[in-house]
């Protein structure tokens, strides 16, 4: 089949560790034939299908070099088999816009991996809200004096912007309440943005791990992102340390609780975030974790992740009942 991956620039990706390209990978290597463009190459003009300005590409093997261009030009999303979107967050205006127009590719017969309107219906730390009986208590708020009464409640905590990645912006403070009033100014811009506040959960301490949702089914093996030092932030972008292992009786209830839900929304692959017993986050956007659990454990996450792809394209099974009508 043909798949077009929608990404960031191919030459900012780190093979050695980016999920992208282990998809990418297990699709050449089952014989699917690869294509990749950037959001900002997407176009719809009126009267037409929506394209984009996209280059047919060969994995090569090699560690530098990793990819050759066959060729390349303007084509319709609806001629692809899959169009896998994996854009890294932030998930700004453009991302919301490239959103609509992959769901109009989708109207036109586009086939879009993770569904566009899932997407937006998700927002990464919003999404945690339906499933407040996983998470650990948590306010979404613009007002400072909500915050405050939060923290008189909880005593330590953590903040966070909404449109947050990789760790950015994340504040904890404690029972002292030091520099609340700083932090609250500095993510609250005088009350013109929302900020996520939940209660401070020890258990970062072992790591905050990162389930993987395929096809509404957990992956066995997460992995846990450790803080180092006096870091309070486990993400690996902030200098955590990721440490694979297998996922707890309490990690696979979660996932066979709200795993099936979220795919039949169309949310192919999910990345759960689980400090101790509760759930912090649900990323939809661009799930990554691929390779450092492929690396310790030998698990194949992108071998699981082909294969629910695969599964989600093949044509509905026509009962004998259908037939007979």
């Amino acid at each position: 089949m043909r798949v077009l991956v929608v990404a960031d620039p191919l030459a900012t990706f780190k093979t050695y560790k980016d999920s992208t390209f282990a998809m990418m990978r297990e699709l050449q290597r089952r014989g699917h034939r690869l294509a990749a463009c950037e959001p900002a190459q997407l176009q719809w003009q009126s009267g037409q299908p929506v394209t984009a300005l996209l280059r047919h590409i060969e994995l090569t093997g090699a560690a530098d070099d990793w990819y050759r261009v066959l060729h390349q030009g303007r084509e319709a999303l609806r001629d692809f088999d899959a169009v896998l979107m994996r854009k890294d967050p932030p998930f700004d205006s453009e991302y919301f816009y490239a959103t609509h127009l992959l769901e109009q590719a989708e109207r036109e017969g586009a086939r879009v991996f993770n569904r566009p309107r899932a997407l937006r219906d998700h927002p990464e730390k919003l999404a945690l809200m339906e499933f407040g009986d996983f998470a650990p208590p948590t306010l979404v708020t613009r007002s400072p004096e909500a915050i405050r009464h939060f923290h008189a409640e909880h005593r330590d905590i953590i903040l966070k912007p909404l449109d947050g990645m990789g760790g950015m912006g994340i504040f904890r403070v404690g029972p002292d309440g030091m520099n609340l009033g700083s932090i609250v100014e500095t993510l609250n811009q005088g009350g013109h943005t929302s900020v996520m506040v939940q209660r401070y959960l020890p258990e970062i301490a072992a790591g905050d791990k990162r389930l993987l949702l395929i096809g509404g089914e957990a992956a066995p093996f997460c992995l846990a992102r450790i803080p180092q030092g006096s870091e309070v932030r486990g993400n690996l972008a902030a200098g955590g340390k990721g440490v694979a292992q297998p996922l707890s009786e309490r990690d696979w209830a979660i996932a066979r609780a709200i795993g099936p839900q979220l795919a039949a929304r169309g949310l192919l692959l999910v990345g759960l975030d689980v400090i101790g017993d509760r759930v912090t986050e649900i990323n939809v956007t661009s799930p990554t974790c691929f390779q450092e659990i492929q690396q310790q454990t030998g698990f194949d996450a992108p071998a699981m992740f082909v294969d629910a792809l695969e599964r989600a394209l093949r044509p509905e099974p026509v009962s004998a009942q259908t037939l007979a009508v």
